[in-house]
């Protein structure tokens, strides 16, 4: 029954209603509360009236210095004010978002790969023009991705365009090739191999799934009836590279992520491997945040 009760009285108010109950508390005078909300007087007056039928109290009572509040109104002060304080902050137009006040924290989710092409580029000037904010990468987990965005539990992600949620929004952030490496002084890639050459190398793969001796490279060797020597399975590109570096076993891998390595001897693959482009995901419920559309710029700035 309590709860039928406050719906009949919060059909029967309206937004101007309290607004005016409020002006009144706080000038505790109708001439100056009607000054402040810029009314009439007498329009004043009669909103007076319904608040006293609505409440079934006086509210306000003559005094020596205008007028007084009853207990009702005094109880009702406080927590109005509180509510249309709220609702003014709910209303009110996004603030532009200022980077050097802001300490938002930030959950990307990302793979290894995506967190030094990507995320590391953007860091330093992250620290630099947000210093008070905060970052949490966590690990990518593809199949949860779009729920994760959807529930607030992460902000954005970094996926290959091809298989990415089609319910999330997306912008292209680069797009990627393969190249071949070994460690820097590889006697067998000292200038780029033949195809023989190359099958007969022993390779290190990434395989996300776990396990697997077959990717992308050997679907285009299998185009030309040709097959290569994977001789290890790794679930991550930084592992790749350390066994490449310390080993004679040589990889097909991102040119992104090995450019500039001192450690790597990086040569041009003797079979064409189709590349891949890289897409930054987010949910439409962030995608009008100006602290989101922020952040979404500057790392499209920061991997460009």
């Amino acid at each position: 029954m309590a709860g039928i009760t406050v719906d009949n009285h919060l059909r029967r108010l309206d937004l101007n209603l309290l607004v005016t109950l409020d002006a009144l508390l706080g000038e505790l005078n109708v001439t100056r509360a009607a000054q402040r909300l810029h009314y009439s007087q007498p329009s004043v007056s009669v909103q007076l009236a319904r608040l006293r039928d609505i409440f079934k109290d006086p509210l306000l009572l003559p005094g020596p210095r205008g007028m007084r509040p009853t207990q009702r109104a005094e109880d009702l002060r406080a927590p109005l004010r509180e509510a249309l304080d709220a609702l003014e902050r709910a209303v009110a137009p996004a603030r532009p978002f200022d980077p050097g006040q802001a300490d938002q924290t930030w959950k990307l989710a990302a793979t290894d790969y995506a967190e030094s092409t990507i995320v590391l580029p953007a860091l330093r000037g992250l620290r630099a023009s947000a210093p008070n904010t905060r970052l949490a990468v966590v690990e990518m987990v593809p199949p949860r991705m779009e729920k994760q965005a959807a529930q607030g539990e992460i902000d954005l992600a970094f996926h290959t365009t091809v298989g990415a949620p089609e319910g999330m929004r997306r912008r292209t952030l680069f797009t990627e090739r393969y190249v071949l490496i070994g460690r820097a002084g590889h006697a067998r890639l000292k200038r780029r191999p033949t195809l023989a050459q190359f099958c007969k190398l022993e390779h290190v793969i990434v395989s996300p799934d776990g396990g697997g001796f077959r990717g992308v490279t050997d679907e285009a060797l299998n185009e030309l009836g040709l097959t290569r020597r994977v001789a290890l399975s790794v679930p991550h590109f930084l592992f790749l590279i350390s066994a490449v570096v310390n080993t004679d076993l040589v990889a097909m891998a991102p040119l992104r992520l090995v450019h500039g390595n001192p450690a790597l001897r990086i040569v041009e693959p003797p079979v064409d491997v189709p590349g891949y482009e890289m897409s930054m995901l987010w949910h439409e419920r962030v995608h009008r945040d100006p602290a989101h559309q922020w952040l979404r710029d500057h790392i499209v700035a920061s991997v460009r």
